[in-house]
């Protein structure tokens, strides 16, 4: 492959002749050849905003050459719209605290402007840590872009929340006249309506939502500025509170100023919230795929209460199967979040004094997790849950052979007799209500406060109309 020479602190690399990134970042490549992944688009666009926004403050500070600062800016504003992606070469797993992944950004953006000014590859008219870097150090420029990462996509992120709870209400509202069997611990359970069961999944999501909307808010509190320790060394006294505006405004996102400079710093707490609150609804979503794989189970042998869009063969070997694959898709999309929290989680407790040093593999895996998010309850809601379908008839059918609806009656005969009857009728596989009918009328059923016999009209009462028995109250 055709190289230059550059050199660095420790010596003399060769770097690939069209590379815009130089000798730290080749560096790093040659020392971390570890997942072949490569940063994700968010961590890309917030250092490169950070850089440009960073070049703007020191030109205004009188600190950087208005030529210098403006082929950065413009540099800068390329690598945050895309056009330098391939050039973002450094692994997830890399040097402590993200010194590769800050460099490489570093050399693109000082390469890229010596091209803007005339120069070449290598050339540095712009120098990577003199120019670039100004006022910077690894530890306050990390931290601030994984708040900024976060923060990029978190709309796009709560839309598709908000999206799929939508999608869920729709499905409440017309399933609400179908009226089934309830379950708990899996076993027959006291009526409930079909759209009753979808309004609690939507408002499940729906808080989730909420959770990562709050836990966003802190994520907009920057440290930049803090430069090494938190202290500012070789930053301008007005730099951090310029920065923010600076950000504020190049990236239309709401952020504010650190009341703590050491504290932003030192602690992934607020990392760790936002990545706790994906954990969170990555949670309730599993519970619900698995509720839909359940209840559209079958359709022969199972529950078969709900019918899933069909949109894949389901076998390679047994003919017209067809699997519940967008709920199993989601259900490993979740596990797979999950495990992203808990490497956040780990890392964020792995810092020591003034620096975490595991901020890459923090940055990767939050962003990561959002994409994971987006893309997975994008598809679950658009091929799945707009295209669910009752079978009312098989939940209708399944409620009239559960004898558990004799709860209705507990206020008319007692814990103790409901108990002989349900065991009764499963017994002689009859309906409970037409066991109590009978028993009523042959006088065998006491009122349990009245000490006198219940009548069939008591009964034909608390039992005729199920959905009653999915509104509370007592029924009478």
């Amino acid at each position: 492959m055709a190289a230059r020479i550059e050199k660095d602190s420790l010596g003399e690399v060769r770097v690939p002749e069209g590379a815009l990134w130089g000798a730290q970042a080749q560096r790093a490549v040659e020392n971390f050849p570890v997942s072949g992944i490569k940063p994700w688009r968010a961590f890309i666009w917030s250092m490169a905003a950070i850089k440009r926004c960073a070049a703007e403050v020191n030109r205004e500070l009188g600190l950087l050459e208005a030529d210098k600062a403006d082929a950065i800016i413009r540099a800068g504003e390329e690598a945050m719209s895309g056009h330098w992606d391939e050039h973002f070469v450094v692994d997830p797993f890399q040097a402590g605290a993200g010194t590769s992944h800050n460099m490489n950004t570093n050399e693109v953006l000082a390469n890229r402007a010596t091209q803007i000014l005339g120069g070449g590859l290598g050339e540095y008219r712009v120098n990577p840590n003199d120019h670039v870097n100004m006022a910077q150090s690894t530890n306050d420029t990390i931290p601030t872009a994984i708040r900024l990462g976060a923060l990029w996509r978190l709309d796009e992120l709560l839309a598709v929340v908000d999206g799929l709870a939508d999608a869920l209400d729709a499905k409440a509202a017309e399933f609400d006249g179908i009226v089934k069997s309830g379950r708990t611990h899996l076993q027959d359970a006291v009526p409930v309506r079909l759209g009753q069961e979808f309004g609690a999944y939507a408002l499940a999501v729906r808080r989730d939502g909420e959770r990562i909307r709050r836990a966003g808010e802190g994520l907009r509190r920057l440290g930049i500025g803090g430069t090494a320790t938190g202290s500012g060394l070789n930053a301008h006294p007005e730099y951090h509170a310029r920065m923010v505006a600076a950000l504020s405004r190049v990236t239309g996102l709401e952020l504010r100023e650190s009341d703590n400079l050491f504290e932003s710093m030192q602690s992934m707490a607020d990392a760790a919230d936002f990545s706790a609150s994906l954990r969170t609804l990555a949670l309730t979503i599993t519970r619900i795929a698995n509720d839909i794989r359940l209840l559209a189970s079958g359709p022969a042998t199972g529950l078969d209460e709900i019918r899933l869009p069909a949109v894949q063969p389901g076998s390679s070997i047994m003919p017209g199967k067809v699997n519940p694959v967008l709920a199993e898709m989601t259900n490993m999309a979740m596990y797979h979040v999950i495990g992203n929290d808990t490497t956040v989680a780990l890392a964020s407790q792995a810092g020591q004094l003034e620096l975490n040093v595991m901020m890459p593999i923090i940055a990767h895996n939050l962003f990561e997790m959002m994409q994971v998010v987006i893309g997975s309850l994008t598809a679950f809601s658009d091929k799945c849950v707009v295209g669910i379908t009752a079978n009312q008839a098989q939940a209708e059918g399944w409620l009239a052979r559960n004898a558990i609806v004799v709860t209705a009656l507990n206020p008319v005969i007692g814990y103790q007799a409901g108990a002989a009857l349900v065991k009764e009728a499963l017994g002689q596989g009859v309906p409970i209500r037409d066991l109590a009918v009978e028993k009523a009328r042959a006088g065998a059923l006491q009122h349990v406060s009245e000490g006198r016999p219940v009548t069939a009209e008591e009964v034909e009462a608390a039992l005729s109309d199920l959905r009653k028995l999915t509104e509370g109250g007592i029924v009478k």
